[in-house]
């Protein structure tokens, strides 16, 4: 099966930067990373020193009682854009949590924990019901957004 993998929009990131306001309207704190932030810009680990901002996002969900908003890391300053194809490199093989949601913006039951050695076998699994209309990839230990998968 094939998927895409979003990462927040340039949109978004623009929005934030030139603002310096999250979605909550609460200031962007900046932060010089220590390496290993997890960058939801363009999808890698960060590596010491690059200048970071964290704030508050919303992914993108229909309204529903599941929508929420959590803490992303991303570059201060435009960065390259996220892979085009495929899974997140720098994320292979880290455990993940793959949260399916339905049309209604609803938590589907497809949900599931996976060991990140084989992502592409777990999303196709889930995407094959019919019935999720797209997946949040998330953290484990703090259930951060990491980025959003829709069938092709």
């Amino acid at each position: 099966m094939s998927f895409r993998i979003h990462a927040i929009s340039i949109d978004t990131l623009t929005g934030v930067r030139d603002s310096g306001r999250d979605v909550s309207d609460h200031p962007v704190e900046p932060v010089v990373a220590g390496g290993g932030e997890p960058l939801r810009c363009c999808l890698r680990d960060a590596v010491e020193g690059e200048e970071l901002i964290l704030f508050g996002y919303e992914p993108v969900l229909p309204a529903s009682p599941y929508r929420e908003i959590g803490p992303v890391f991303a570059h201060a300053g435009a960065c390259p854009s996220a892979p085009a194809d495929g899974y997140p490199a720098d994320w292979r093989g880290r455990k993940q949590i793959l949260r399916a949601y339905d049309k209604r913006g609803w938590i589907h039951p497809s949900t599931r924990v996976h060991d990140g050695s084989d992502p592409e076998a777990e999303i196709a699994a889930i995407l094959a019901d019919p019935d999720v209309q797209q997946i949040h990839s998330r953290n484990v230990a703090y259930g951060c957004f990491m980025f959003a998968i829709t069938r092709d």
